[in-house]
């Protein structure tokens, strides 16, 4: 796979329309690229790539990385920045262990995959991905040593020993096949195993497989007794002890002088593999360099010549030593790789070098967002401002959360690196959620309780008008009127209240009870959303024989001027059966006001009539008739 293909994922794709002989443009969109076509005559070959970035988002074992780390980030960002930096430095640590675990967990289960799966483009697809996470784990694992523990000379190296021991971890492979063996003294391995230990200064098990050894040899016991003592007195300094750094540093010259003489002396001339371990002791280079098979990277050598020359090391003379074994370790003709670059430049204390060439280098903008984030929170970052005017923590997350809102699920993620975006945040979180696709109700209501949170109301609106406009189309009533109403509304209401009630006039009954009935203050949104809500009370006050009350509310209605004109015949109609009770329910006043009601619905139909139609006129006796039964034969005429 070349740099190119690394960086991007590249799929050839056959487009019909340059067939036809159209010329075809392009322009970035948020995640993919958008093609079009243009007035141009098509020119060269019919197929385009189709460049997509932070591809790694769309890997299902890789969406796990970015999930646990959004726990980590959203924890790092309730550290009070208040407290001393005694105080904090330990929680910093922490918090990048935590980021490394999950980085190792996914590459554990990558490489599972790799080995498990019977697909082998999927299975070198794993590879590559577990090559790209050892890559980010190594140079977050030295970050994590010279910025955010910061390990003093003497601690140091010791650090710089672990680091080269977990990402060295082909020794102890080798070492169970020896030890597997029959005769592990005599195995093909064995001494390479031996000297490998002792390269990574792990002394104690280097002494372990050389009595194996001894055992076959009696004869050069003595020799390998002298070997064993040399190794078990090689100084370690510890931080929590008392002893100071210049008294380890008398030890360790001693030491290192009892090694020489017994080099001097000859002691192991005639064992050429203790010769060599007694040389690689004493931080001979050459010997250093012929086992390079062994090292296997330069920044392995860098470690162990200074764990046998340079063990009280200060964080400010790194970059002397690293550049130095660089040199002396890679071919002259040799390009250095861009880890190797990026692993100096961390040994050079340039943070925003490492940064930039891992956001070069590397295929997503994970690693640079969260890594900068810590490190900005440990203060380690200059204030250096971008020419927009955003800092380089805020313009890495923004990418970052950018590139989560692509896809389906992940976008939920990017919500809270844009929360923690305090001067850009806002305005790209407004711009990215109107791109989300409302595909079902339930991403929509999530969507919207984010906007809601964050008192969003230009988007809150856009998306209710959106999911209002799509019930209704789907003649989903209840859902439209539900959704205008979290918009508030007030012209789509009033359009969807008209539905209700034209749906009631052709069915006789009311779709959404429950809606309607549970309206609540929202039926003040309109006057025709609170006619619909005061109509619904009226028919549930009429079942529950509560004609008064119902008859009241029925004439309030009309009076009002609430109720739609072309409705006013059905409210008419229903006052019927409350009119013809046996009971009197309307009082001489109502009936009265009924009646003057009536007479303004005739009145209108009258002036709206055509020459063909005749004035509608209704003449009953009114003698010995209550204004009730009036009304009744009214209406009944009408």
């Amino acid at each position: 796979m070349s740099d190119t293909e690394s960086l991007f994922n590249l799929n050839p794709s056959k487009i019909p329309a340059v067939s036809d002989g159209k010329h075809m443009g392009f322009a970035w969109g948020p995640g993919d690229i958008l093609v079009y076509e243009t007035l141009h005559k098509a020119s060269g070959s019919s197929f385009i790539h189709e460049v997509r970035k932070d591809e790694d988002i769309y890997s299902p074992i890789l969406r796990k990385l970015f999930n646990e780390s959004h726990h980590i980030f959203v924890g790092l960002q309730t550290i009070r920045e208040d407290l001393p930096s005694k105080s904090r430095k330990p929680q910093f640590v922490s918090i990048s262990k935590n980021y490394r675990s999950v980085i190792r967990a996914c590459m554990e289960e990558l490489q599972q995959v790799a080995v498990s799966t019977k697909d082998g483009e999927a299975s070198v697809c794993c590879l590559f991905q577990v090559s790209i996470l050892l890559a980010i784990e190594l140079i977050w694992n030295l970050c994590e040593v010279l910025f955010i523990d910061a390990a003093p000379a003497g601690s140091l190296l010791l650090h710089l020993l672990d680091w080269v021991r977990l990402h060295k971890a082909d020794v102890d492979e080798k070492a169970r096949e020896v030890l597997q063996s029959d005769s592990p003294a005599e195995h093909r391995d064995y001494w390479d195993v031996v000297v490998s230990y002792v390269l990574q200064g792990r002394l104690d098990e280097a002494r372990q497989m050389l009595m194996k050894q001894a055992t076959l040899q009696p004869a050069a016991r003595n020799m390998y007794k002298l070997m064993d003592t040399l190794l078990s007195k090689m100084p370690f300094f510890n931080p929590s002890g008392t002893q100071t750094l210049t008294e380890f540093d008398v030890k360790w010259r001693h030491w290192h002088e009892e090694v020489d003489r017994c080099l001097q002396d000859n002691s192991f001339a005639s064992n050429k593999h203790l010769e060599i371990i007694c040389k690689l002791l004493l931080g001979d280079e050459d010997i250093l360099l012929d086992h390079k098979e062994l090292l296997g990277t330069w920044y392995h050598f860098l470690v162990t010549r200074l764990l046998f020359c340079h063990p009280t090391v200060k964080p400010a003379e790194l970059h002397y030593y690293a550049q130095s074994c660089m040199t002396m370790f890679l071919d002259s003709r040799s390009v250095p790789e861009p880890l190797d670059s990026i692993l100096l430049a961390a040994f050079e204390f340039d943070i925003h070098q490492v940064i930039k060439d891992c956001s070069i280098a590397l295929n997503n903008w994970w690693f640079v967002a969260h890594l900068t984030d810590l490190l900005d929170h440990c203060k380690l970052l200059q204030s250096h401002n971008l020419h927009f005017g955003s800092n380089l923590r805020e313009f890495l997350l923004l990418e970052y959360a950018s590139g989560l809102f692509t896809h389906h699920s992940l976008w939920q993620l990017a919500v809270d690196y844009f929360d923690h975006c305090p001067e850009f945040g806002r305005v790209y979180l407004e711009l990215q959620i109107e791109r989300v696709p409302l595909d079902t109700e339930r991403k929509a209501l999530k969507v919207l309780r984010i906007c809601e949170q964050r008192q969003m109301s230009e988007q809150v609106r856009s998306i209710c008008k959106i999911m209002a406009m799509r019930a209704l189309r789907n003649n989903r009533l209840g859902s439209a009127l539900s959704w205008s109403i979290r918009a508030k509304d007030a012209a789509f209401a009033t359009l969807i209240s008209e539905r209700f009630l034209q749906d009631y006039c052709t069915r006789g009954t009311f779709s959404d009870l429950d809606l309607i009935d549970n309206l609540g203050p929202a039926m003040l949104l309109s006057d025709r959303l609170t006619f619909l809500g005061k109509y619904r009370e009226f028919h549930k006050l009429y079942e529950e024989k509560r004609f008064t009350e119902a008859a009241k509310l029925l004439l309030s209605l009309m009076t009002a001027k609430i109720a739609p004109r072309s409705f006013w015949m059905t409210l008419l109609t229903d006052a019927l059966p409350l009119l013809e009770q046996k009971e009197v329910i309307f009082s001489a006043d109502q009936t009265y006001e009924l009646m003057y009601c009536l007479g303004e619905l005739t009145s209108s139909l009258n002036s709206e009539a055509t020459g063909t139609d005749r004035p509608m006129q209704v003449r009953i006796s009114t003698y010995s008739l209550n204004p009730a039964q009036i009304t009744v034969c009214k209406i009944k005429a009408f």
